[in-house]
């Protein structure tokens, strides 16, 4: 792993916006008189202004105006836009929420009744993850946006929902939003009062049944077994980045048991005394398709004090042969459980890298992070289709990163457990950290839903097959 993630300059500025306009905002818009009375409202503003743009951004808070918590799962918001065409199709990503991003979803549907201003929506809701609203508050920014699949430009001056003039957060009725099914803010287009579900449900795309693939149920034994060698794994030994000067990469931590496979970390708060572990594949041969594992986190020692600021991981990457170079590439899935550089708490990262300088320190990067634990088993994912990077966790959209974030060339495969710094908590007792991996699976040039992603390994599960590779060489 190459570092911490750098906050977008353009994030930090909205960000200290939002912050500035406050629910003050509220005031410069007033509501229409079928909604003046409702219990909830919704505000917006743009980030993107033109009538053309690389991407729609609308920026949403739900306000509880009225006097009983309301939880954010049964509110489903609707921003209605007129599509480029009748086949274009379009992504929906979060760049970052007061609620974290794994907490909002996105579908797109299409209108019974076209009119001349929408013929599709975006429809925003929350998991259970996301809690409840109580009265008087809101749910903070949520900087939403979304894309053509194909990435050209696309037209929203012609959008119903569009307001090029709403730089700031103000009440805005040309969003609806419904509770449990009911509106309760908002206009839609003529003849298109809000239906649940969707018109249109997420279609599932076509997949290559013999495309070439890589699955592993990580069988072995130790670290030392001959078969892990012959199936293409490197795992690390020796001392080196990333992490603390001096700490060792300890192939003996990297066990295995049940088709389980677990990254020990063991740490006495000295560098001296830290083990680290790290397991890749020998091969770079992996760019675009769909990347999957599954992997149990860990927020708490086996023994020992809590709050070291470990770093527990599942990523692809090419390697920096010089300073900027542009053919580096990274996908991560970071998850800091007692934080680290500068978090305070639970946090996980998906950060996509372009390329980077280590000394000066200068990141080319994007990232997305949800501040909430992740302790347990989750199932990650990350698709890569030549147009966008999306990270998935238990099934959900957590990120879509576009260019140029890109990967250029062929990658590694990796997982490592790690420690950021020596600044956790100062105790000398030995503590360990387990992070496990119950399977890896990839497929060269398809994109995957996890449903399908699931189905793949099941498969091979039920076939008997602990581990296949077919993906060529790079």
């Amino acid at each position: 792993m190459s570092g911490k993630p750098r906050i977008p300059r353009r994030l930090r500025a909205a960000t200290a916006v939002c912050l500035a306009a406050g629910l003050a905002g509220a005031a410069l818009l007033t509501p229409p008189a079928s909604a003046a009375t409702d219990a909830l409202s919704v505000q917006y503003r743009t980030s993107a202004t033109g009538a053309t743009a690389d991407q729609v951004e609308p920026w949403l808070e739900v306000v509880n105006t009225g006097s009983t918590t309301v939880p954010l799962s049964e509110l489903k918001l609707r921003y209605y836009f007129k599509s480029d065409g009748p086949n274009t199709a379009y992504r929906f990503a979060c760049s970052w929420a007061v609620k974290g991003c794994g907490n909002i979803t996105g579908t797109f549907g299409t209108l019974a009744n076209p009119t001349a201003t929408a013929d599709r929506y975006l429809e925003i809701g929350f998991t259970a993850g996301a809690g409840s609203l109580a009265p008087g508050q809101n749910t903070g920014d949520m900087q939403l946006r979304f894309y053509r699949a194909d990435w050209q430009t696309l037209t929203q001056s012609d959008d119903y929902s569009f307001g090029a003039a709403r730089t700031t957060y103000a009440n805005w009725d040309k969003v609806t939003l419904q509770r449990s099914g009911a509106l309760v803010w908002g206009t839609a287009p003529d003849g298109n009062t809000p239906a649940t579900p969707p018109t249109t449900p997420p279609t599932t795309p076509p997949t290559d049944p013999n495309a070439p693939a890589l699955f592993d149920d990580f069988g072995y034994t130790s670290s030392g077994d001959p078969a892990l060698q012959q199936h293409g794994w490197t795992v690390k030994s020796g001392q080196g980045g990333p992490g603390v000067p001096g700490a060792t990469w300890s192939p003996s931590d990297v066990t295995f048991a049940n088709s389980v496979m677990n990254l020990r970390l063991t740490t006495d708060g000295t560098a001296a005394g830290t083990r680290e572990t790290e397991i890749q594949t020998a091969a770079r041969k992996f760019k675009n398709g769909t990347y999957a594992a599954r992997v149990k986190f860990d927020d708490t020692p086996s023994g020992g004090p809590d709050g070291d600021h470990v770093n527990q991981t599942f990523f692809a990457f090419t390697p920096l042969d010089q300073p900027m170079d542009p053919n580096y590439s990274e996908q991560d899935f970071e998850y800091l459980p007692n934080g680290g550089w500068g978090e305070q708490g639970n946090i996980m990262y998906t950060t996509s890298w372009e390329t980077y300088n280590p000394d000066p320190w200068n990141a080319v990067n994007t990232h997305t992070e949800s501040r909430t634990s992740f302790d347990g088993w989750h199932d990650l994912q990350i698709t890569i289709d030549g147009t966008a990077i999306t990270y998935y966790i238990d099934g959900r959209v957590f990120a879509v990163h576009g260019e140029p974030y890109l990967p250029e060339t062929p990658q590694w495969i990796d997982f490592n457990h790690w420690l950021i710094d020596l600044n956790g908590q100062t105790g000398s007792t030995p503590r360990s950290y387990d992070q496990q991996v119950d399977y890896v699976y990839f497929v060269k040039d398809q994109v995957l839903t996890p449903a399908q992603v699931a189905a793949k390994v099941a498969g091979y599960r039920a076939a008997g097959t602990s581990f296949t590779d077919t993906v060529p060489a790079g």
